[in-house]
């Protein structure tokens, strides 16, 4: 039998970084984080109960170098290594790497991540799964005259999209038939550029839609899923505010989209946390899978708020062996809980970063309030790195009190120093068309329109 996980490496930073830490101390786990130049003064690095400098702050020499991280790893003689999200949570080579080594991984197997990751290949298991696709080719597309033939099923407008591409690149939408040619061409040679396979597909091209995901997670023999999330307020495919559960679903929708979040993962032999990503159609009321991201997600917390589970607490439970110990009757949903992602960011200016010295910070406290970040007053926020400094996430009995917490402990927390979106983020959540629940993901681009118009 294996043993229950003794120590492990965190590679990764920010408030990921700190979450992790902080269920490895109440699990008894030694935690070793592996470091850039750039956050040596950071939280992370004065909670964990081990640090190691890895490089510079360019994350391609220091949180995405995968020898670097493997060293330190074997170095330290840990059991297992948590990713996190982003940087090289989702590189199967990296994991294989880690295989290789005889190192635990806090995720599911390499050729899961690598199955799950080619979109087409996910979409090829989604549908022997029985799971609804958008409409759209059955594998790569590489000639024109193969995307006119699609294009002819489909119709127009239809979206092409890197097979290899994630949170929101690598995507382009073609509107008639007289620039096809010239955008497959394009979308092809920057997906070669930006991830290293010029691989596409195409798809219908879905206008008023919601992003809703299902979280699931796995110990190789039980799955369970713990609710959806709505996470239709977007700007440019990137989210700001996530909810759980979704306004718009009812009992049988519901049901539909986490039993099929389940059977993709037993097609696929899925272990630990993942989420499953679709796009929901207001018009036509039809779900259809999109991908599937293979680590935990920044979200996560609206999921542990509704069901009280500590995700990553069990993700680590899983890695070292220890069955789940539940099952789907032992999930229960309460209440309404909403993220926001508090980024260093000025929405008055394209939402450009703003990294620096964060003078003061106070964060929002109360009954439902929860806030995860690892800034404090005198940190200096690096400019090599994602700009999110914090995600605040606020329980209610149902949505409106949610709202209401939310708004209200936005207007609690205090950043000064830096520009960042927590104003922005009152004006989604205070907007009539948030609070009625009825938008989708091109509101907020509508939102922003307005305020300039």
């Amino acid at each position: 039998m294996p043993e229950p996980l003794k120590s492990v490496l965190i590679a990764n930073r920010g408030e990921i970084a700190l979450r992790v830490i902080r269920a490895c101390k109440e699990m008894g786990i030694r935690s070793v984080l592996v470091y850039s130049e750039a956050d040596a003064d950071s939280l992370p690095v004065k909670e964990a109960d081990q640090a190691v400098c890895i490089g510079p702050g360019s994350v391609n020499a220091s949180y995405r170098n995968a020898q670097a991280v493997i060293s330190a790893a074997l170095a330290y003689k840990v059991d297992a290594i948590h990713p996190g999200y982003g940087f090289l949570s989702e590189n199967p080579d990296f994991v294989r790497m880690c295989e290789e080594e005889g190192v635990g991984f806090v995720g599911p197997a390499s050729h899961i991540i690598k199955s799950m990751g080619d979109k087409i290949e996910a979409k090829i298991i989604a549908r022997r799964a029985g799971v609804p696709t958008v409409p759209g080719s059955l594998g790569a597309i590489s000639e024109y005259e193969e995307a006119r033939t699609v294009a002819d099923e489909v119709g127009f407008p239809m979206l092409i999209k890197a097979a290899a591409g994630g949170g929101g690149r690598g995507m382009r939408v073609v509107q008639t038939a007289d620039t096809l040619e010239k955008d497959l061409r394009e979308i092809m040679s920057e997906a070669e550029v930006a991830f290293g396979d010029p691989s596409v597909y195409i798809e219908r091209y879905l206008t008023d839609i919601r992003h809703i995901e299902i979280q699931v997670i796995s110990d190789g023999e039980t799955v369970l899923h713990v609710g959806e999330r709505d996470c239709t307020a977007q700007r440019r495919n990137q989210k700001l505010v996530e909810e759980a559960p979704s306004p718009v679903l009812d009992a049988e929708l519901r049901d539909g989209l986490a039993a099929a979040a389940v059977a993709l993962c037993k097609e696929v032999g899925y272990t630990n946390a993942g989420t499953v990503e679709f796009v929901f159609d207001n018009v036509d009321r039809k779900y259809y899978f999109i991908e599937m991201n293979t680590r935990i997600q920044v979200e996560h917390p609206v999921s542990e708020m509704i069901s009280g589970i500590d995700l990553i607490k069990l993700q680590l439970q899983i890695a070292g062996g220890t069955p789940i110990g539940m099952t789907q009757e032992d999930v229960v949903i309460r209440g309404h809980a909403i993220e926001c992602r508090i980024n260093a960011e000025d929405p008055e200016n394209d939402f450009a970063p703003d990294p620096g010295r964060i003078v003061s910070f106070r964060a929002p406290g109360g009954f439902g309030v929860r806030m995860d970040t690892h800034i404090e007053s005198g940190y200096v926020i690096p400019p090599y790195y994602d700009s999110m400094i914090g995600k605040l996430i606020c329980w209610g009995r149902d949505r409106e009190e949610a709202v209401a917490r939310a708004l209200r402990a936005l207007d609690e927390l205090e950043v000064e120093g830096i520009v960042t979106t927590a104003a922005f983020q009152k004006e989604i959540l205070d907007s009539e068309r948030f609070r009625s629940g009825d938008f989708n993901t091109a509101y907020v681009g509508q939102l922003m329109a307005n305020r300039h118009s």
